[in-house]
C-alpha cells in the first residue's frame, strides 16, 4: 500500500481528484471557499495560458490547411475559368479569319463576274518547300477540262496562282507563277508599263518570280505593286501579282530587271479558286449540242 502511494501515477491522480472537488465547491460566487480557488487558480494560470494558446495554434494550423485547400480550389476554378477564355478567343480569332476570307471571296466574285469560282483543296505538290507545281481536288467532272484554247487560271484571296496546265476526271495540275515555265503579262500598277513577270530557276527556292523587259522610260521602285494586264486572253485584268522586292541592272546597261516577291504565300497553299470563263463554257456548251 504504501509502494502505490508513493508511486507517480498515484500522487497525479490524487491531485487531480482534489483540483475537481475544488473547482466544484468554489464554482458558486456565494462560495466561501473562493479563497482556495485563487490559490490554486494563480499557480496554474501560466499552465491555462500555455493550454490556451496551443490550443489557438492548433485551430490556426487546421485553418490554416482549410484556406491552403480553399486557394487550391479557386485556382484549379480560375485555370478552367482561363482555358475555357483562351478557347473562346481562339475561336473568335478563326471565326473573324474566316469572316475577312469570306468578304474578299465576295469581293473576288463582284471583280471577275464573268468568270465562275470553283474553290478547290490542294491534294499533292512536287518534292521541296515550295509549291511550284501542285494537284487540286477538281477536274473534268467540274467543268475543268484539258483542251486547247481552254485556260483557267488559279487565284485566292490573296492574289494570283498559276494556271491550270492539265486535267483528268477528279483532279487538276497547276503550274504556279514562280515555276521556271511561268510566264504572266502584267503592268505595273503605278505607271502603267506593260512588263512580263515570269518563273526563275535560281529564284524559286526564295518563292520570288523575275519581272522582265521593263522599259526604259518605267519609274519603278521598291515596293510597287504589279498586277496582271488581262493581255493574251489567259488572266483576267487587275489580279495582283505581288510587289518589287529589288531592282536589279542587267548585263545590258540599258536593260533591267526586277524581283518580284509574290502576294500568295507559295509554302503554305491550302485552298484555291478556278476561274472558269462563263464565255468559253457557255461556248463549249453550244459546241456540244
Amino acid at each position: 500500500m504504501l509502494r502505490l502511494i508513493k508511486s507517480k501515477f498515484f500522487i497525479v491522480m490524487t491531485v487531480t481528484i482534489l483540483m475537481l472537488v475544488v473547482i466544484g465547491v468554489t464554482s458558486s460566487r456565494v462560495s466561501q471557499l473562493n479563497w482556495l480557488n485563487n490559490i490554486i487558480s494563480v499557480p496554474l494560470s501560466p499552465v491555462q495560458k500555455f493550454f490556451s494558446y496551443s490550443s489557438q495554434k492548433i485551430e490556426g494550423g487546421f485553418g490554416y490547411f482549410k484556406d491552403v485547400k480553399q486557394v487550391k480550389n479557386e485556382n484549379e476554378e480560375l485555370k478552367n475559368k482561363i482555358s475555357l477564355l483562351e478557347k473562346e478567343n481562339r475561336e473568335l480569332l478563326r471565326y473573324r479569319v474566316e469572316n475577312k476570307e469570306l468578304r474578299e471571296v465576295l469581293d473576288l466574285k463582284d471583280q471577275f463576274n464573268d468568270y465562275e469560282m470553283v474553290g478547290a483543296n490542294v491534294i499533292a505538290k512536287d518534292p521541296g518547300n515550295w509549291f511550284g507545281i501542285f494537284r487540286i481536288d477538281r477536274g473534268g467532272k467540274d467543268g475543268i477540262k484539258s483542251a486547247e484554247g481552254m485556260y483557267y487560271p488559279v487565284i485566292n484571296n490573296r492574289g494570283l496562282i498559276g494556271v491550270v496546265l492539265n486535267s483528268d476526271i477528279i483532279s487538276s495540275k497547276v503550274v504556279s507563277i514562280i515555276d521556271p515555265g511561268s510566264s504572266v503579262s502584267a503592268i505595273i500598277s503605278k505607271t502603267r508599263h506593260q512588263v512580263i513577270v515570269k518563273g526563275d530557276l535560281s529564284l524559286k527556292e526564295k518563292g520570288f518570280c523575275k519581272m522582265d523587259l521593263i522599259p526604259l522610260d518605267a519609274d519603278i521602285a521598291v515596293g510597287d505593286t504589279v498586277e496582271t494586264s488581262g493581255i493574251g486572253g489567259i488572266f483576267p485584268k487587275g489580279i495582283l501579282i505581288g510587289k518589287v522586292k529589288r531592282v536589279m541592272q542587267s548585263g545590258n546597261e540599258l536593260g533591267r530587271y526586277a524581283i518580284i516577291e509574290p502576294s500568295v504565300d507559295f509554302k503554305r497553299l491550302e485552298e484555291v479558286f478556278v476561274l472558269k470563263n462563263k464565255t468559253n463554257i457557255n461556248e463549249a456548251g453550244s459546241m456540244e449540242k
